[in-house]
């Protein structure tokens, strides 16, 4: 039910007034203290049920929002303030003072978004103390809220891709909204916007600007959070950048970029800071970062003209109750399979070098004989997604309604950053005003009359030819272009929020067309799917006995923060980079044996893996190879693709192996062991079965052979006895 409800913030006697607002004529349900109860059941595992619920509080002074995970509630008068902020896993209270919901320089001014003023002991936060603290007028002002049902971040439909979750994320939103006392501000509306996730401990929130007036504004730094974090360093001396940051909160927006294969890397915009008002801490000279902000580094100066909205980046903060790697990497994992449902489409493809289309319709044919489901067109090969013209268009219709005829869904990669396009249409370096310096030296500005071009010629290509799948090698959008001819941004300090805007906007475009995206940045949450594992290219060069145990340290490395959905991998089957007959697998029939475990420790983890080169198979022996182990991972698809418990890395000393688990399915786990020795391996191990849901005995066999059943020990671990061939792999099914 959306419910509005505007509330007087000029009147003397505001705190009486907001508090019989709230009690009068709306239907948010009142809070109890019960519902401060520590959750009693574990999240990850499944089994929770947990509504995002908006309430009141039984005075009708807070509004308060809990789903039985987080709880965070905000003191409506006499301005808008978070007061309490609680893991409700842990019991853990990440607030030690108040703070603005949020700040923005607008015409150069900068405002704080609601707030109060007067709290002088900073190392924690009293109730009590609530009441005295003041509001200041030169802040932006509480005048009224919304709730509404959750939306999805982007239109996205389930289709035939195979996806482990079909269903968009629910929740509610609530959104505060702003106004100020200044004549100048008067057209601007503002609301500060908090998304509560069912079932997760988690709350999204941005900021959105609305200019009703007749002139631009310029918008400048938005800090769409402010938090005075609970420290968790008790340091007398140091430096602010060597100390630790909060672990109890964990923060991602959709504003990374850094081709760093991992978020954390690719953040543009957490930032901790130092609180010298907290003056209590033990930092002698208060150097403890200790306030959390977000925003981005390099995004000011934006217009926004009469009748436009600003949104500012989203923050996601995740509540954590561990500091145990394995269970924050899950609920990271949790949080993405949940909120960007799209990141668990999984197609199995290979990577096409052609240069003809009957290469391609060859190709699809050994797809549809295998099993394979899709085929993309690798860099190298004869396709440009540029080229407009009717003839080149109607080419690639005919060669995707083959595929589509056969089954198949057919993609191709296309080139954006790492090339030069002109002086007029490259990013322009700030520092000598001329093309060069890029991240990638030359690159093209996606604001630029060419870059603006591009994005219209790929939705032309995709709406044309019913193409389903876009492997974009860029673009880069942290360049800054110091341009001001470019009609797609005014100058260097707005160059790359509206790269960003632009990017984001072709990538939501595909996403809502059925297009499934490969990048190789940190986009998930603008509708891409997946992004490479994390390797090194040349190491492809390298002989097949490296690129094995390479490859399972890259699978083991890179699903600690990502699924392994959002992840590719890389098998060349043809020579790449460099490297002898030792490092290819062509003729892929004289090395069956190598093409057999490298696609067995792909599909193992769940991980797809660009098998580039002109075929999958060269005689009926490696056919059957290719189609027993494609239809064992169909067999096995859903524990496959479920999550990954990490037991020991590949060192090439010793068994490595990973653990899948799902508390959900009939089949709780897949274990996938490998010994690379040059000799017959028998272990003893201990398997940890907590995530998968088991508590007192499993089943388990080895491949498909006799059933045993085993007890487990009071930490929920199985003991388990192996024998692995020389060299090879075994894999266990637990029931």
């Amino acid at each position: 039910m959306r419910l509005r409800y505007l509330l007087s913030i000029y009147l003397p006697l505001a705190c009486c007034f907001c508090a019989a607002a709230l009690a009068q004529g709306t239907s948010l349900p009142a809070y109890h203290a019960s519902g401060d109860q520590l959750a009693r059941i574990d999240w990850l595992l499944g089994q929770f049920a947990g509504k995002a619920t908006i309430y009141t509080s039984s005075d009708k002074r807070d509004i308060i929002l809990s789903n039985g995970l987080v709880k965070r509630t905000f003191r409506v008068s006499p301005n808008v303030v978070c007061t309490d902020y609680k893991n409700l896993s842990s019991g853990q209270q990440l607030l030690r003072a108040v703070m603005p919901e949020a700040v923005v320089n607008v015409n150069g001014k900068e405002y704080n978004i609601g707030g109060l003023h007067g709290q002088k002991e900073k190392a924690y936060l009293l109730p009590s103390w609530v009441d005295t603290l003041k509001k200041d007028e030169n802040d932006f002002q509480f005048s009224g809220y919304e709730t509404t049902e959750l939306k999805p971040l982007i239109n996205w439909t389930a289709g035939s891709w195979w996806t482990s979750n079909k269903k968009h994320a629910t929740g509610k939103i609530l959104s505060l909204n702003f106004t100020h006392r200044d004549a100048s501000l008067a057209a601007v509306q503002l609301s500060v916007h908090y998304a509560l996730y069912d079932n997760l401990p988690l709350i999204m929130k941005w900021i959105t600007i609305k200019n009703n007036g007749n002139s631009p504004l310029t918008i400048n730094r938005v800090k769409n959070e402010v938090l005075a974090i609970v420290e968790e360093e008790s340091a007398v001396v140091g430096k602010p950048e060597l100390m630790k940051k909060q672990q109890g909160i964990y923060i991602e927006t959709n504003y990374a970029f850094n081709n760093a294969m991992r978020y954390d890397l690719s953040d543009q915009t957490l930032h901790w800071k130092i609180d010298s008002t907290y003056t209590s801490q033990v930092n002698y000279d208060y150097n403890t970062p200790c306030v959390l902000e977000v925003y981005p580094d390099k995004a000011t100066g934006i217009d926004l003209q009469p009748g436009a909205l600003f949104t500012s980046v989203r923050t996601l903060e995740l509540l954590m109750d561990s500091y145990d790697r394995e269970r924050r990497g899950l609920a990271v994992r949790k949080m993405y399979s949940t909120i960007a449902p799209w990141t668990t489409s999984n197609p199995i493809f290979m990577h096409l070098v052609s240069k003809n289309d009957d290469e391609v319709k060859a190709a699809v044919d050994q797809c549809a004989a295998t099993g394979y489901e899709a085929v993309i067109l690798s860099f190298g090969s004869h396709i440009n997604m540029e080229d407009t013209s009717a003839a080149n268009i109607n080419r690639w219709k005919i060669n995707a309604d083959y595929a589509h005829k056969k089954g198949i869904r057919i993609g191709g990669y296309s080139l954006f950053s790492s090339r030069r396009i002109s002086d007029e249409d490259d990013v322009i370096n700030p520092a000598t005003s001329k093309p060069g310096g890029a991240f990638f030296g030359n690159a093209p500005c996606f604001g630029s009359k060419w870059g603006l071009a591009y994005r219209d010629k790929i939705k032309n290509f995709y709406a044309q030819t019913g193409f389903d799948i876009w492997e974009n090698d860029g673009p880069y959008p942290g360049d800054i272009c110091a341009s001001t001819v470019h009609p797609g941004h005014k100058g260097k300090d707005d160059s790359q929020w509206r790269q960003m805007e632009i990017q984001k906007e072709l990538y939501h475009w595909l996403n809502e067309k059925g297009v499934y995206i490969n990048a190789p940045d940190w986009y998930f949450l603008d509708g891409t799917h997946k992004i490479a594992i994390g390797y090194r290219e040349v190491n492809f060069s390298l002989p097949r006995e490296n690129q094995k145990i390479l490859n399972r340290q890259n699978i083991f490395d890179g699903t600690w923060e990502k699924s392994s959905s959002m992840s590719w991998g890389f098998v060349p089957l043809t020579r790449y980079q460099g490297g002898g007959p030792e490092a290819v697998l062509e003729p892929l029939s004289e090395h069956l044996d190598d093409y057999e475990q490298l696609m067995m420790q792909y599909y193992g983890a769940g991980v797809q893996a660009c098998y580039r080169g002109p075929r999958l198979y060269d005689t009926e022996t490696t056919r059957n190879t290719v189609t027993r182990v494609i239809n064992w991972y169909k067999k096995y698809r859903p524990i496959l693709n479920s999550e990954i418990i990490h037991l020991r890395r590949a060192d090439g000393r010793d068994w490595d192996g990973i653990l899948h688990v799902n508390p959900t399915l009939a089949t709780k786990g897949l274990l996938m062991l490998y010994n690379p020795l040059k000799e017959t391996l028998t272990r003893t191990i201990k398997i940890p079965l907590y995530y998968s849901g088991l508590t007192d005995s499993v089943k388990v066999r080895e491949k498909e052979g006799r059933v045993t059943e085993k007890k487990l020990n009071r930490k929920f671990e199985m003991e388990l006895t192996f024998t692995i061939a020389a060299g090879s792999y075994t894999w266990f099914v637990i029931e």
